[in-house]
């Protein structure tokens, strides 16, 4: 008999409010449908000792609700009677004394309480409070000095006003390195790849399937043989660097060339040497034609040797 009646129980209990099988958005409201549907477990098992096999839905909501009402109206009773003696918590007798004059007879719940045919509800799954995560401990919680009274609030998280560094030491092992470059560059030449498969022409190794497998296609050339003979990047830059350095060279030697013949001991300072013009060279000319540091030198662009 345990069985069915549990089953009908079940049953009875799943044709509850149709609001009931939501989520709830608050948590009173979560408290509000496991009340009601804890209401409707004990209206269908006490349906069930009275002999009924099933039950319709209107009918089992109007039972759950004249039994909310008659547990809400004893509560309600015991509170006013507790308060009307000038107490906070009711007591057993305030209780009986709601059932009186509610017309209940009080004597017949111990036998009720002790019937052959009482089902056994179990109790609902408890379901484990959710995990907290540990608050940020940087250090140790200061106590309030003796000037403070201890009722003062406490001193806050020394996470707030200690400094944390949150940075992590930069990699430096050398195949680490490595690995990763290695790898960034296999996921940039990987998604470069595929952005020019989507964006220009592509052909694929299968006719049936276009998207399976698409090959970038191969642009052909009217002049095959010209990649073949421009130079390349690398070249163009090495012959800069090279015409570059050759040029620094050569303005370091006219300038040590010229320092040299102004510094010279044997020259003549009393009657120096007029230039054709007829004018005397200044000193600021001389220091404005010699300049020593690379980057108040005039600019000169590099001329790029042409292969014979």
């Amino acid at each position: 008999m345990a069985d069915p009646a549990v089953a009908s129980g079940g049953a009875l209990s799943a044709g509850g409010r149709g609001s009931s099988s939501k989520a709830a958005s608050s948590p009173a409201e979560n408290y509000y449908l496991a009340r009601r549907r804890t209401l409707q477990v004990v209206v269908s098992a006490l349906l069930t000792e009275s002999g009924f096999d099933s039950a319709e839905k209107a009918a089992v909501e109007t039972l759950t609700e004249m039994m909310q009402s008659f547990i809400t109206e004893i509560g309600r009773c015991a509170k006013a009677y507790c308060e009307h003696t000038a107490r906070s918590v009711p007591t057993l007798s305030d209780t009986v004394i709601t059932l009186v004059e509610m017309g209940f007879n009080a004597d017949t719940l111990p036998v009720y309480a002790k019937r052959s045919q009482r089902m056994v509800i179990t109790a609902p799954p408890v379901t484990n409070p959710p995990v907290t995560p540990k608050a940020l401990s940087a250090g140790q919680k200061r106590t309030h000095p003796a000037y403070i009274p201890s009722h003062f609030p406490e001193f806050p998280d020394p996470h707030t006003y200690i400094k944390t560094p949150t940075f992590r030491e930069p990699v430096s092992d050398y195949q680490v390195v490595r690995e990763k470059a290695a790898s960034q560059r296999r996921d940039v030449e990987r998604a470069l790849t595929r952005f020019m498969a989507k964006t220009g022409e592509t052909q694929s190794l299968f006719k049936d399937d276009i998207t399976a497998f698409p090959l970038i296609a191969a642009r052909p050339s009217s002049i095959p043989y010209l990649s073949a003979l421009l130079p390349s990047e690398l070249e163009l830059q090495t012959l800069e660097e090279t015409d570059s350095s050759e040029q620094d060279d050569q303005t370091d030697g006219e300038n040590a060339a010229g320092n040299i013949s102004t510094d010279d001991p044997g020259a003549d300072k009393e009657n120096p040497i007029l230039a054709p013009s007829g004018v005397v060279p200044s000193a600021k000319a001389n220091e404005d034609s010699m300049i020593d540091n690379p980057y108040l030198r005039p600019v000169k662009k590099p001329k790029v040797r042409r292969k014979k």
